[in-house]
């Protein structure tokens, strides 16, 4: 069974820092790029990170650039998402997403990630 569990989520304060996890199983992990994407309230889902298989490029969302960092532990079957400086518009539910396809040059097309997470949710108080 094909399984993207996110954890880590939780409520912090403007300037704080968080830890996302999301730890995959069910399919052969180092053959798939990873996607963090979130939603917050209504609003639409928006593409955060991306971090490729093979040379583990990363891509971010102009949002987030210099604030998030991606990155994988394919011994673990785990990607990770640091995020500092949190500021109150970062809040939202956070999902990973996995797709076998390379994610250049459009890493934020949500038809090709193959699996998704349930989220985890990030709250930033002001």
């Amino acid at each position: 069974e094909v399984q993207l569990v996110e954890s880590g989520g939780g409520l912090v304060q403007a300037g704080g820092s968080l830890r996302l996890s999301c730890a995959a199983s069910g399919f052969t992990f180092e053959d798939y790029a990873i996607g963090w994407f979130r939603q917050a309230p209504g609003k639409e889902r928006e593409g955060v990170s991306c971090i490729r298989r093979g040379d583990g490029g990363t891509m971010y969302a102009g949002s987030v650039k210099g604030r998030f960092n991606i990155s994988r532990d394919n011994a673990k079957n785990t990607v990770y998402l640091h995020m500092i400086s949190l500021k109150p518009e970062d809040t939202a539910v956070y999902y990973c997403a996995a797709r076998r396809s390379d994610p250049w040059p459009a890493p934020w097309e949500e038809d090709e990630y193959e699996y998704w997470g349930q989220g985890t949710q990030v709250t930033v108080s002001s």
